[in-house]
């Protein structure tokens, strides 16, 4: 499919930013694990586009982690008419972007998850953001980390901060179990006012994850941790799981949308529990 200046922009922001972060992650691992990597397409009888899912499982401090990039395109189903923006007229679009989550081996490291995107149907706009998910209360790590957004939101716009950071506790939130999912973070959507500024911020958030969970890993992975604490890890991946499979738009736009399945459900921990 022929793309515009700035579909190809965003795309090709997004490619690399998965292969710096990945190499990033296996520099973590002293590169004694490696990702895994697996193209696929959206449809294997015509060109609808397709990814690139990479994944490294079983290292000394990830215990999985999942970087997907995708390009995909073609028609929405009939019955997401008029529910996504700019798809009243017609179903048709496109939708680039980079999804990471990181479960960790170590319990006292939180789980973290990020994601940015840019979507064009009869107009185009970006989503994303990032969130921290601790198994443990963590004060002092909740405010550091919202000091380091609120600067990075700080260079673009005053306003982004509080807007994004509540719209990240509100879209985080669990209603079946009438608490939040972590300790927030940013999240954003239909982000669509000035493309060259948006454009900027964007990868500005990109750039501010790889600082985050550099310094996040830095800190916590020293501290030592006991058969007890996993098994609290293994039941707050099951709140995980479950904002996943039962909100998460991401997960939804996926499948409905026709994507890869593994892609999609890569989020997913490799352990978990529930009691």
């Amino acid at each position: 499919m022929k793309t515009n200046i700035k579909q190809e922009l965003a795309k090709q922001w997004f490619k690399n930013l998965q292969e710096i972060i990945c190499k990033n992650i296996e520099e973590i691992e002293n590169n004694k694990v490696l990702f895994k990597s697996k193209k696929w397409l959206r449809n294997s009888n015509k060109d609808e586009g397709g990814g690139e899912s990479k994944l490294l499982e079983n290292g000394q401090v990830f215990d999985k982690v999942g970087v997907n990039f995708s390009e995909v395109y073609g028609k929405f189903p009939n019955k997401m008419k008029g529910k996504i923006p700019g798809t009243k007229k017609n179903t048709k679009f496109w939708a680039t972007g980079i999804s990471i989550v990181m479960h960790m081996k170590n319990p006292h490291v939180p789980a973290m998850h990020f994601n940015t995107r840019y979507i064009s149907t009869s107009h185009g706009w970006f989503g994303g953001g990032m969130d921290v998910t601790p198994c443990f209360k963590d004060d002092k790590l909740k405010k550091w980390l919202h000091k380091s957004l609120q600067t990075m939101c700080n260079r673009h716009n005053k306003k982004y901060y509080k807007i994004y950071s509540n719209w990240c506790d509100e879209y985080f939130y669990l209603p079946h179990r009438k608490e939040t999912r972590g300790i927030g973070g940013i999240f954003f959507d239909y982000k669509k006012n000035n493309w060259e500024k948006d454009f900027y911020f964007v990868k500005d958030v990109g750039l501010e994850f790889i600082k985050v969970f550099n310094e996040i890993i830095s800190k916590k992975n020293k501290i030592k941790w006991s058969k007890k604490d996993k098994e609290i890890q293994y039941i707050k991946r099951g709140r995980y799981i479950e904002f996943n499979l039962l909100y998460d738009r991401g997960t939804k736009f996926g499948l409905q949308t026709g994507g890869n399945i593994d892609a999609i459900l890569m989020s997913l921990p490799p352990i978990a529990k529930w009691k």
